[in-house]
């Protein structure tokens, strides 16, 4: 939480300055209002807790009254909340709730169309780290409200060998080797992933071992269905690349394990919602 209210403080400043003049030149100091969130197209909406939060940190006696939570499905015409309080402290919040909210509410959506296409296989949806600088722990917390999983948050909490780092490191077997080296040595429970983009590469990972999870980068429906029957269990494994909405379906009926679409969070279009006074 420290580091979201963080964040916060940054946003604010960000758009806030020295004040908001605009606001403080037309309504009197004294002014009170009741605002609600409406809903003006269909989505998941999420954000509402970090909503709550920018409301706290830019004014605590501010009244917010929740009508929905996040995760739910909403409608065009919807209210999901209301808030009332200081006119100048919900207008001064006003801006920076919508840009949380309406951004986090357009990645659940896109999120959930994408669960919803998998519908009835075991594969599991993931997100990736790419996401807007500063955004990432708001953009993958709307990944998991729209049903998704995480991957890793960054770089400190999961190993992924990809394919520069093998060809820098002279080879599978050296990158490998000198990375279960390391892990040792730094004494932290970290998974191993390796990135493979065909099958010699996978066979070469099959013969070395020593890792968690294998990612099948750019494989055909067809060849992932392959790759996934000469794993035979033996490591997780994650399908990337060149994966949409239109083919996720035909991909997760190859048994992969995991699916990471980088698409849900940086090619998405925000939810419309909007701040009105009541």
């Amino acid at each position: 939480m420290d580091i979201i209210t963080k964040l916060i403080k940054q946003a604010l400043a960000e758009d806030v300055g020295d004040g908001d003049h605009t606001s403080r030149a037309t309504i009197p100091e004294s002014a009170q209002g009741t605002m609600k969130l409406l809903v003006k197209e269909d989505g998941v909406i999420a954000g509402v807790e970090i909503a709550r939060l920018v409301f706290q940190e830019v004014d605590e006696d501010i009244i917010m009254d929740i009508m929905m939570r996040d995760g739910a499905h909403v409608k065009k015409g919807d209210v999901v909340f209301y808030i009332s309080g200081s006119c100048l402290s919900m207008l001064t919040a006003e801006r920076t709730v919508l840009n949380f909210m309406q951004r986090m509410s357009g990645i659940a959506t896109s999120t959930h169309h994408y669960c919803e296409t998998l519908a009835g296989a075991k594969t599991r949806l993931l997100d990736t780290r790419k996401t807007t600088p500063n955004m990432r722990i708001f953009e993958k917390m709307a990944v998991a409200i729209g049903g998704g999983q995480n991957h890793r948050m960054g770089l400190y909490d999961m190993i992924m060998i990809k394919d520069n780092h093998v060809d820098f490191a002279g080879g599978i077997q050296q990158a490998i080797e000198v990375t279960q080296t390391y892990v040792k040595k730094l004494g932290k429970d970290l998974k191993i992933e390796i990135e493979v983009r065909n099958f010699s590469e996978l066979d070469e990972v099959l013969h070395i071992g020593q890792v968690d999870r294998i990612m099948l980068d750019n494989f055909t429906p067809e060849n992932l269905k392959r790759a996934i029957q000469l794993i035979d269990g033996k490591y997780e494994t994650e399908a990337s690349g060149n994966i949409t909405l239109m083919n996720i379906k035909e991909y997760a009926l190859s048994g992969v394990d995991y699916i990471s679409v980088g698409a849900i969070t940086h090619h998405i279009k925000s939810l419309d919602l909007s701040l009105k006074s009541c």
